[in-house]
């Protein structure tokens, strides 16, 4: 079991963040568009030897290496790329989150009285333990993380506001002391100017390649 379950873990399943979500994988790609009849596309050719043809060919620029990426450039480098890796994995829980979030809030609306509030929010936890508690449960601490960083980015909330206002106070300190434990924080900011820039520029890439109308 991922050590990262213990941090997301009453998040997910309290607010069933995941509904709806059949994979943890991104979408596929927008298709291409069809060209038409009369469309054209110029390509640079290269003609066969024996002049019998041609095959599309593309120039890259020259490269020129004058020295061993240095160390530092390699952690920077390797940081980067756990990043973008979190970011792959996670972002598709947090785009859902600001979806069910929304219903939540919604059918919150006709509750009129605690019981049936409480009933509401029990009905999204228990279809979430039947449908994706093998899936959050394969998350890294540092991937929770992530996943805590764009909960916020995409509902505006943080995570320690969100088990407040729908379990508790008292709930929502317990599961923030188990995150200091995992160091975490629930009440973690999303700072896209900020200390979360390389995040923000990793997310915009997934939007426009796999959520090009968020964009």
């Amino acid at each position: 079991m991922g050590t990262g379950f213990k941090i997301v873990n009453i998040l997910l399943f309290s607010l069933g963040i995941c509904q709806g979500l059949h994979a943890q994988q991104l979408p596929p790609k927008p298709p291409m568009p069809t060209l038409g009849p009369n469309d054209t596309v110029a390509v640079y050719v290269t003609m066969l030897p024996d002049g019998t043809g041609w095959i599309p060919t593309s120039a890259l620029p020259d490269v020129e290496v004058v020295a061993r990426m240095p160390k530092w450039m390699r952690e920077q480098q390797k940081k980067w790329s756990r990043l973008r890796n979190a970011v792959y994995v996670t972002y598709p829980y947090a785009n859902i989150a600001s979806k069910v979030i929304s219903d939540i809030n919604n059918r919150l609306l006709a509750a009129t009285n605690d019981n049936m509030r409480k009933q509401i929010i029990k009905s999204k936890e228990k279809e979430l333990k039947e449908a994706f508690g093998d899936k959050v449960t394969k998350l890294s601490v540092y991937q929770g993380k992530v996943l805590m960083k764009l909960i916020n980015r995409e509902t505006g909330i943080n995570c320690y506001d969100i088990l407040k206002e729908y379990k508790g106070g008292t709930n929502a300190r317990f599961w923030q002391t188990v995150a200091f434990v995992f160091g975490s924080n629930l009440k973690q900011p999303y700072e896209p100017k900020g200390e979360d820039a390389e995040m923000e520029g990793i997310v915009k890439d997934v939007e426009r390649m796999y959520y090009p109308w968020k964009s």
